[in-house]
């Protein structure tokens, strides 16, 4: 894959750099503020890009802003944002600009085979949100998931996470066709159609994160 890293924090910029070069991957760019990752994401066109929540000069949101700037000038850009702590606001507001987002506190980075996956499914235009963050949202949310039994709620948190049917049905030790199942009455439940395609994922997982849809 070729990426580009907005990371302010040099030694885990080039950290990350060196991760992801050495199996096999080709960093187009690593930029350390919000103005030159929008820049480095418009000419270099890479398959998807790592960004820091926090970047200079307030360290506040200028990570997403950025990406969501970056996204407005590349449609569909795949991003993985980075954040010390769960910030779920963020997470809402990248997920309801579509697919290929995903959102991971910074200690998942040191797990590299989680890391790595969770970058390999935004890169294919997936979901993949932290369990972390997926479980203090779960407990933030009351209706519509108030509809789900507790296995659908478990499908669900696992959707968010960004897996498809096959990796739920083996993390559950269930089969695909409960699986399907599930999934189909969780888009009834939530009124979306039981039809299995990626953009109704994604609309559950809204669902689930409580983030308003934007219209297209």
């Amino acid at each position: 894959m070729r990426i580009v890293i907005a990371e302010d924090n040099a030694l885990l910029a080039q950290g990350l750099s060196a991760m992801l070069t050495a199996v096999g991957n080709e960093v187009l760019a690593t930029t350390g503020d919000a103005a030159s990752f929008v820049a480095a994401a418009v000419s270099r066109r890479p398959d998807v890009a790592v960004v820091d929540v926090r970047l200079p000069p307030s360290f506040t949101d200028e990570g997403v802003r950025a990406a969501l700037r970056a996204r407005e000038r590349v449609p569909g850009l795949p991003i993985l944002v980075l954040s010390q702590y769960v910030e779920d606001t963020y997470a809402r507001e990248l997920l309801a600009d579509g697919g290929g987002v995903g959102y991971l506190l910074k200690d998942r980075v040191a797990r590299v085979d989680d890391f790595l996956d969770a970058l390999r499914r935004v890169a294919a235009g997936g979901t993949a949100l932290d369990p972390e963050v997926v479980r203090q949202l779960f407990t933030a949310r009351g209706n519509p998931l108030a509809r789900l039994t507790e296995r659908e709620r478990e499908v669900l948190a696992m959707m968010a996470q960004g897996y498809g049917n096959s990796e739920i049905a083996a993390r559950l030790t269930v089969t695909g066709r409960a699986v399907h199942k599930h999934v189909g009455n969780i888009f009834l439940k939530l009124d979306l159609p039981p039809e299995e395609s990626g953009h109704r994922r994604v609309l559950a997982v809204l669902a689930y994160l409580g983030a308003p849809q934007r219209e297209r």
